[in-house]
């Protein structure tokens, strides 16, 4: 017998629990800070209250890992933009729904 309800999500990922301070001090050293701090914040304190009315941890998780993952790949995304991004190739979805109708 398990000692976890049968309705209790079970979450893959849990960050060490230093991992949102650590974050967020890697979010404030970032040259995009103006505008990720603010909203990691804003994104951390909405499931912080989601947590408090569920008494789940995963949104808080879920939070932590896609900050985790915006840092992680700022890098490539510079890199894509500074390389000139050549989209010509682009397909347009909406042009081909047009051309089909």
């Amino acid at each position: 017998m398990s000692a976890q309800p049968n309705h209790a999500p079970v979450t893959p990922y849990a960050p060490a629990p230093g991992a949102p301070a650590e974050l967020l001090a890697q979010l404030r050293a970032d040259k995009r800070a103006a505008t990720w701090v603010p909203a990691f914040e804003r994104e951390w304190a909405a499931a912080l209250e989601e947590s408090r009315r569920t008494f789940s941890l995963a949104g808080l998780y879920e939070v932590v890992q896609d900050w985790q993952g915006r840092l992680a790949h700022a890098p490539a995304v510079d890199a894509f933009i500074a390389s000139g991004y050549d989209d010509s190739d682009f397909i347009d979805v909406a042009e081909l729904r047009g051309r089909r109708r």
